[in-house]
């Protein structure tokens, strides 16, 4: 999904479905635009990106025989699709601190860095170093305070493929063990 505008989302770390991992993610107006679920243990191998209808989007596969290696692809079913993205964890040193992981679409390059003191605040650069999304602690709009380690705020830039960002921030909590 691409917008023409800049999009901030708020990112709970709970499933709407009982006894689920995963999380739900709502938009500015406060309606739920995505969902993820694992429908089993955390950490597992393999969870889906969908929509608020549960229409997958994205399926997150990680790759039992390389460590720390993610494929993501556009249905439910990997066998029949071709790949959309991978995510590797990395070494590489980047603009504001060392990258931990970086994304491929086709020929486009992404990587996640820290951006902040806290662990849930991070960037995702593309190959011009750019931010082009951003996630960190969610704060009340009206006092300031800063909401649980489960609540956080994820800004997408305009022209920016929001599902793909969104992937890319639960294959990230999927390495942390966040989800």
């Amino acid at each position: 999904m691409m917008s023409s505008k800049r999009e901030t989302y708020t990112v709970w770390m709970k499933s709407l479905v009982f006894h689920s991992n995963g999380c739900t993610v709502y938009n500015s107006n406060g309606d739920i635009v995505y969902r993820v679920d694992n429908y089993d243990t955390k950490g597992t191998r393999e969870v889906n990106l969908m929509d608020l209808q549960g229409t997958v989007l994205c399926t997150i596969h990680k790759r039992k025989l390389r460590f720390g290696c993610w494929e993501g692809f556009r249905s439910s079913s990997r066998r029949k699709e071709k790949r959309w993205f991978q995510v590797k964890r990395c070494q590489k040193m980047m603009m504001k601190g060392k990258a931990e992981c970086e994304m491929r679409v086709g020929s486009q390059k992404y990587w996640i860095v820290g951006m902040g003191k806290t662990k849930a605040a991070f960037g995702i650069i593309n190959i011009d170093r750019q931010i082009v999304a951003e996630v960190k602690q969610k704060e009340s709009w009206l006092s300031g305070v800063v909401l649980g380690d489960d609540v956080v705020t994820l800004e997408v830039d305009a022209n920016t493929d929001h599902s793909l960002m969104m992937a890319f921030v639960t294959v990230y909590g999927l390495m942390r063990g966040r989800m």
